[in-house]
């Protein structure tokens, strides 16, 4: 096979498998009323797919800015950023006048300090001008583990009532996303990637590294802190619709990079949202009509996410 022609048979490849999946999903074990059926499972179809996109384009953007294929957003305390958010929220104005709030509105206050927390956080980094990524990553560990220790902290004064509003916040499930936030979420979804589309040939000189980015005539600072501020948002998006997800960004970056053999951004983002897209989905499917919700999605997700962490981490240290 001609190695040029390999992303694009790649990316049909993917997309079929995709669409059929997705007829499969709508169509299979449907009895009874059409009507009732297919409007049901589309809103739950179109939050796997912002769920799964989300989560693929902001682990590859995320691994386009560290130059490294086995980190994710996790690494910097995204998802701590987000339940820290999400715990104080609970905490300032209390569990019975956020039950009054319009859920729509919870979930914009949240992404909001998310990204407002997050640019303050990448502006102190970034003051010194070095950049150093090493230091930035150390720093974004400590940082995470740090919000993870406040919203626990602050999680443990609660009310068991409080706590209980603050989980359904944060640990929702594949099998109950909340359909309320789905019209939000499509539309930062939807802005993020169209603000993605003419950037794509400046992703390609941010994998090349920070001093080929910088001699080919790349901001580097102000892309990487724009790239960092779309993380943001996706990760605020699939986080409050589905909870903290740790590898399965990883899992699906690691097999679009696999399956079109390229490192193009035009070509790895498509692939990783449509593999994302494919095992939710498909895996969403099986568990509803075939093991009849005898295991949860999440647990599978996480443990053949982790299964491909681990063989990048070997494969790696044998180089």
């Amino acid at each position: 096979m001609p190695r040029n022609r390999r992303p694009q048979l790649a990316l049909a490849a993917l997309g079929l498998l995709t669409a059929g999946l997705i007829l499969a999903f709508m169509t299979v074990g449907a009895k009874g009323n059409w009507d009732f059926i297919l409007p049901f499972r589309g809103r739950k179809l179109l939050g796997l797919v912002i769920i799964a996109h989300a989560v693929a384009c902001s682990t590859v953007l995320f691994q386009t800015v560290t130059s490294n294929r086995i980190l994710t957003p996790a690494i910097m305390g995204f998802d701590s950023l987000f339940v820290l958010c999400a715990t104080l929220l609970v905490t300032a104005f209390g569990s019975t006048a956020m039950a009054g709030f319009d859920p729509r509105l919870i979930f914009a206050a949240n992404a909001v300090l998310m990204v407002a927390a997050s640019m303050a956080l990448y502006r102190w980094l970034f003051r010194d001008g070095t950049e150093d990524l090493h230091r930035i990553l150390l720093i974004g560990v400590v940082v995470g583990i740090l919000f993870r220790s406040l919203a626990e902290f602050l999680q443990r004064m609660l009310d068991p009532n409080e706590f209980m509003v603050l989980t359904d916040m944060m640990f929702a499930s594949f099998n109950a996303v909340p359909l309320d936030l789905l019209g939000v979420a499509s539309l930062l979804v939807g802005l993020v990637t169209l603000w993605l589309i003419p950037r794509l040939p400046r992703l390609d000189v941010m994998a090349l590294g920070r001093p080929v980015g910088i001699n080919l005539g790349l901001d580097w600072r102000r892309e990487t802190m724009a790239v960092l501020v779309a993380i943001s948002v996706l990760v605020s998006v699939s986080v409050a619709l589905v909870g903290p997800i740790l590898f399965f960004g990883l899992m699906a970056a690691a097999l679009a990079h696999l399956a079109v053999g390229s490192s193009a951004h035009r070509h790895v983002l498509p692939a990783a949202s449509l593999i994302a897209v494919s095992l939710l989905v498909g895996g969403q499917m099986l568990l509803e009509r075939v093991f009849a919700f005898d295991t949860a999605l999440r647990i599978l997700v996480e443990f053949a996410g982790g299964i491909i962490f681990i063989t990048l981490l070997v494969a790696r240290g044998r180089r």
